[in-house]
């Protein structure tokens, strides 16, 4: 039985994406090593964008900063 965890920052994902998601992850996980789509676990975590951080800093101000 898979456990697919997904992590993304909580910035509004919509039901429908994340339905896309888990139905894509699942059709992933059986195309290519042949399992169970009825015995396949995925969850999405969403996480408030102050408790991820990158390149020591914070989302939640590198999202603040203009892209080069």
């Amino acid at each position: 039985m898979p456990y697919v965890t997904i992590k993304i920052t909580k910035e509004g994902a919509t039901k429908e994406q994340k339905a896309e998601l888990i139905e894509g992850v699942t059709n992933l996980l059986v195309s290519v090593l042949g399992k169970n789509p009825a015995t396949t676990v995925v969850t999405i975590d969403e996480v408030d964008m102050d408790n991820w951080g990158i390149g020591g800093q914070q989302v939640s101000e590198l999202r603040k900063k203009p892209k080069p």
